[in-house]
């Protein structure tokens, strides 16, 4: 059964005491509602068509361009057919390969991480690397170490500061074994007070501690007036 207008506004409304209306009264109010919803509902039903239509175009965009870039690198390096690369991966690849890793390397990439057991998701990390002025056989003695991931953003940040490659990957072989090893920001203080690349590769690899390295380089810094110092282990020996 239907409900008069007025019954309506009552129950949307409870507060409102609502007064009898007639006819002419209430039609001049709802014809133009009626006529609004009426010319309205096939141009609604015909934008919600192209605004679905239109979402689905990125996304057969995007698996369109998987799709090709796929085919561009299985055809280019056909040694990675055998290695069941993922899109995902191609597409990490991509960036690595844009940064300035060669092809047979992309490859050992791949097989690194089917040895760890693990996707290849390093693409942004290597190209960082490479950027940083970090070579091509590092970053896969990097990546054979298991070495890129979170900690290749402060690899990055040593290299930026002047570290050599040498050092770089003494550090990573301390932390692929379980070793202590000296910070990013610890050897960077040691590089800026002058140490030279050879004293502290010695560091790393001796294992010398943050105190050790601090009282380093406060040593040198207080034998900045003409004195000299000399690293031997963790004694210090001034002359």
């Amino acid at each position: 059964m239907c409900c008069r207008p007025d019954e309506l506004i009552f129950q949307a409304h409870p507060e409102f005491v609502p007064v009898p209306l007639g006819y002419n009264q209430i039609m001049p109010s709802l014809r133009p509602w009626r006529f609004y919803t009426a010319g309205c509902a096939p141009g609604g039903l015909l934008l919600a068509s192209v605004l679905l239509l239109s979402s689905c175009k990125p996304a057969q965009r995007a698996d369109t361009d998987q799709a090709e870039q796929m085919a561009m690198w299985l055809d280019s390096v056909p040694q990675l057919k055998s290695l069941n690369v993922s899109n995902a991966e191609i597409g990490e690849l991509n960036i690595a390969h844009q940064a300035g890793m060669t092809d047979p390397s992309t490859v050992v990439l791949i097989r690194l991480a089917r040895d760890h057991k693990q996707p290849f998701s390093d693409g942004h990390s290597i190209a960082d690397l490479l950027n940083a002025g970090a070579s091509e056989q590092t970053i896969l003695e990097l990546a054979r170490l298991n070495q890129l991931g979170i900690w290749a953003g402060e690899a990055q940040a040593m290299r930026l500061a002047g570290l050599s490659d040498k050092v770089i990957l003494a550090v990573a072989q301390r932390r692929s074994k379980g070793l202590p090893a000296l910070s990013g920001e610890k050897l960077g203080e040691l590089k800026n007070s002058g140490a030279s690349d050879a004293m502290i590769l010695e560091m790393v690899e001796k294992g010398a501690s943050e105190k050790t390295v601090s009282d380093y380089i406060a040593a040198r810094n207080r034998a900045a007036g003409g004195h000299s110092f000399v690293y031997q282990g963790h004694s210090r020996k001034k002359s």
